[in-house]
């Protein structure tokens, strides 16, 4: 884990690979990742944790399953949400976003349980940033 301070512009900037989660730092048992989207990921359930969405530039759709149907939150720079535990879920976005998410350490971008993986999205528990300076 890095010690010093983190500018998330320049810690997005160090990739181009989208639904690929960078590891910016970790809090206690949980996992702060960055990571750029644009298309669709993959309808997916984590059983056993939540999932935090922050959009940092752009606008993020969540798609849910939920008792009562289905629904699409729409998020814009700025915009908070957590999907609860065993919620099927599926994030896109049309023209793209950066977006920061906060989980437990070692959760599957994939969840538990998904659909088919398609070529785009990176099944991964996440990566590290790297040792280039982000301050």
């Amino acid at each position: 884990m890095n010690s010093e301070p983190i500018a998330l512009d320049k810690a997005l900037d160090s990739f181009d690979a989208l639904w690929s989660p960078r590891i910016v730092t970790r809090v206690n048992d949980y996992d702060v990742r960055v990571t750029k989207v644009r298309g669709e990921h993959v309808w997916h359930v984590h059983d056993d944790t939540d999932e935090f969405f922050l959009v940092l530039d752009g606008e993020l759709r969540i798609a849910l399953r939920e008792a009562d149907g289905e629904r699409t939150v729409v998020l814009g720079q700025g915009a908070v949400f957590t999907v609860p535990r065993g919620t099927f879920h599926k994030p896109s976005s049309v023209s793209g976003a950066s977006i920061l998410l906060f989980e437990p350490t070692g959760t599957l971008t994939v969840g538990d349980r998904h659909d088919e993986v398609p070529d785009h999205v990176d099944a991964t528990t996440g990566h590290e940033l790297g040792g280039a300076s982000f301050a």
